[in-house]
């Protein structure tokens, strides 16, 4: 289970076992928050969000979405942007994952 007190990796340790998050699920349970996290491979990381019961979902989407980016930095290396989907249901909400492209690094012309 995945959730947002997770633990860094340790320095010199090979790349986690889990692929680049694509995608996140945030669902309002009555007995909490709980998230899913969408992998590169086809995975799901699920667990509970770290945040009252009673937050706001859209504090609770801010929570989801810093997690998932913490994840792309600390496990992958890499600076993910999260982007959230118009809502279609009631007290479900998903976002698209996407790495961040730096254009300083990008060479002319590309």
């Amino acid at each position: 289970m995945l959730d947002s007190s997770m633990v860094r990796p340790k320095k010199g340790k090979k790349r986690p076992s889990f692929g680049m998050p694509t995608g996140i699920i945030l669902l309002a349970a009555p007995e909490g928050w709980r998230h899913s996290v969408l992998t590169s491979e086809g995975g799901m990381l699920c667990g509970r969000l770290d945040v009252p019961l009673n937050t706001d979902p859209h504090d609770a989407q801010i929570a989801a979405a810093a997690m998932v980016v913490r994840l792309g930095r600390e496990f992958h290396e890499t600076d993910v942007e999260v982007t959230w989907d118009p809502p279609r249901e009631p007290c479900s909400w998903t976002a698209q994952v996407t790495p961040v492209i730096d254009d300083e690094t990008t060479p002319p012309g590309a």
